[in-house]
C-alpha cells in the first residue's frame, strides 16, 4: 500500500508535541481588532492546545506520520 500524504496546509498550521498534544494558533486575531478588548488581544498571543476530539482528527487525517 502506498504512503499517505500529509496535508500541506496542516503542516503550516499545527505542531504535534512530544507528548502527542496538538498546538495551533489562537483564533480570532486576523481582523476586527478594534472590536476586541486589549485583554482579549493579549490573551490570544502564541499557541494553544487543541481539544482532544479535534486533535484526534488532525493526527489521523491531516498529519498521519507525526504521531
Amino acid at each position: 500500500m502506498s504512503k499517505m500524504k500529509t496535508k500541506s496546509g496542516a503542516k503550516k498550521r499545527f505542531k504535534v508535541t512530544a507528548t502527542g498534544k496538538v498546538l495551533a494558533a489562537q483564533s480570532g486575531k486576523r481582523h476586527g481588532m478594534i472590536k476586541r478588548t486589549p485583554k482579549q488581544i493579549r490573551n490570544k498571543r502564541g499557541t494553544d492546545t487543541l481539544a482532544a476530539p479535534d486533535a484526534k482528527i488532525v493526527k489521523q487525517h491531516y498529519l498521519p506520520y507525526s504521531r
